[in-house]
């Protein structure tokens, strides 16, 4: 695990800013080039699939990204230490644990394929010209499940998951994560409970435990429920309010959603801190500013943290901000073995590009992630 405590000093100033890589996002490549460019560009935490490739992943971007810290630092970018790495898991069905399915063969030739252009991930495709695939590209579906209604043949379905305790704990052990966050709905008091009781010999590794939350009848007294029955929590405690899931890159009206339960939660006065996720976009800290939302008080250390919302996460409106620059890193060809280049590599000679090594792309990506980061870091 890192031993930084910058993340926390970055909680309790107001000023936490999280990467969502997706529950259910498992595009290696894009997973480490993305923790890569949001740690360069500032990022106090990465959350990723609790998957140990996806965590491997993330960790080799880190590395590379400690590496490059005094280059960043040079460029005028935010970073200070190395972010906290977070894995998510769930108490029960959650769109954040689902999949994308559908037989591409049953699709009538005259349908206009309204899911290839509407999916933010680019992971429905028909007749890819490297494999003739034509379908859901698994690796790349973050079940965002935008391509459901709009079937107009309604072929397309869900595979959900749940993730095991025993399964989570390894990871926790043994590769080195620092922080776990737990989704949960209104009403799995029973499930919440039975997944706590069985990690709970691991909590004391963590530096930070988060729990997701959407919107929903009686929330305040649910989000009570569970704090009592995690007292005394070990680590540090973020509520992590789930606005709209996985919209933020839809539009402005995402962000009110967001602000409006970050409010909600805020007001209960629980124990630890309100951070906001679930559309949250290049709008939010705008608008949690214009409402005396944000405390940017470093020099005021006694601030109650309280009043504030403490920081942001950003999900699929960060990652759609990189897309253009990885899209392009993608098509540039990478030989992995044979004595010289290949005038026309097969796939199988192809390999992803390492971000930093088109150092033009690398900080191009940077500067975008820190146009992001930025505007909840700054005063």
């Amino acid at each position: 695990m890192t031993n930084f405590t910058y993340p926390l000093h970055s909680l309790k100033e107001g000023r936490w800013f999280k990467l969502i890589c997706g529950a259910s996002f498992q595009h290696l490549p894009a997973v480490r080039n993305l923790t890569l460019a949001y740690t360069l560009a500032g990022a106090d935490c990465i959350d990723v699939a609790a998957d140990p490739a996806v965590i491997a992943a993330a960790q080799e971007g880190l590395r590379t990204a400690a590496c490059l810290s005094a280059e960043a630092k040079r460029r005028g970018f935010g970073f200070h230490s190395l972010p906290w790495l977070m894995v998510s898991l769930n108490d029960g069905e959650d769109p954040h644990f689902r999949k994308a399915e559908f037989n591409a063969t049953e699709c009538p030739s005259e349908c206009p394929r309204p899911c290839e252009k509407v999916c933010p991930a680019g992971a429905i495709v028909f007749d890819r010209s490297n494999d003739d695939f034509s379908g859901v590209i698994d690796r790349l579906c973050y079940g965002c499940g935008r391509c459901l209604p709009i079937c107009p043949s309604q072929l397309i379905f869900t595979r959900s998951y749940v993730s095991t305790p025993d399964a989570i704990a390894p990871l926790v052990l043994s590769t080195g994560v620092d922080a776990l966050e737990i989704h949960t709905q209104v009403g799995r008091d029973r499930d919440f409970e039975r997944l706590w009781k069985a990690i709970s010999p691991w909590i004391n590794q963590l530096k930070l435990i988060a729990i997701s939350c959407p919107d929903g009848e009686k929330l305040i007294d649910y989000l009570w429920a569970l704090y009592d029955l995690m007292k005394p929590v070990p680590s540090t405690l973020i509520w992590q309010t789930d606005g709209r899931p996985m919209s933020g890159d839809i539009g402005m009206g995402t962000t009110h959603a967001a602000v409006k339960l970050g409010q909600k939660v805020l007001s209960a006065d629980l124990p630890g801190y309100v951070q906001l996720a679930g559309g949250t976009n290049s709008h939010t800290a705008t608008k949690l500013r214009s409402m005396g939302l944000l405390n940017h008080s470093q020099n005021s250390p006694s601030a109650n943290f309280q009043n504030y919302i403490a920081g942001i996460a950003y999900g699929s409106y960060a990652r759609v901000l990189l897309s253009p620059i990885l899209e392009q890193l993608e098509k540039i060809p990478v030989l992995s073995c044979g004595t010289g280049v290949s005038p026309v590599p097969s796939p199988d000679t192809v390999q992803p590009m390492r971000l930093e090594e088109e150092p033009e792309l690398l900080w191009q990506a940077v500067a975008l992630a820190n146009s992001l980061v930025s505007q909840i870091k700054s005063p």
